[in-house]
């Protein structure tokens, strides 16, 4: 259930992201969905797509320093409190969340969260346990049309 998640530091100059995202482009890779992050001098863009590895090979082919991390995608209620009910049972089990973004598509009254934690497997289980769903990786490309 957990997902591979490419992540690339990049220089906050102009014309750095289209790069790395025209080249998954020509090698007909489809992102997901992604998330980037900045500080004044560099960012951190951190990519899903379906064929992971082939993207590590272009972008890392390409000169980029990528890392492949686990990532966890659940999803919540879209209403309000959804994500608070989620993060309560997180907090009550002690888990740490290092990072998080939102997907671009709902599911029905679900939206699909996407979490780095300090411990993913753990995540899973206190997650399953307290009945909220885990989505694995196939599940996720499918309902994202990846």
């Amino acid at each position: 259930m957990k997902i591979p998640q490419l992540s690339m530091f990049m220089e906050n100059k102009p014309g750095r992201l289209s790069d790395p995202c025209r080249r998954l482009a020509e090698a007909g890779i489809n992102i997901v969905t992604l998330s980037l992050a900045d500080t004044q001098q560099f960012g951190i863009l951190r990519l899903i797509v379906r064929d992971w590895e082939k993207a590590r090979d272009v972008l890392t082919g390409a000169g980029c320093v990528v890392t492949v991390t686990e990532v966890v995608a659940t999803e919540v209620e879209d209403r309000p409190g959804g994500l608070a009910t989620i993060l309560e049972v997180i907090e009550k089990a002690g888990l740490n969340i290092e990072y998080m973004y939102a997907f671009t598509f709902r599911s029905g009254d679900k939206a699909v969260l996407v979490f780095r934690f300090n411990d993913a497997d753990a995540a899973i289980q206190v997650l399953q346990d307290n009945g909220i769903n885990v989505i694995g990786g196939v599940e996720l490309y499918d309902r994202a049309g990846g």
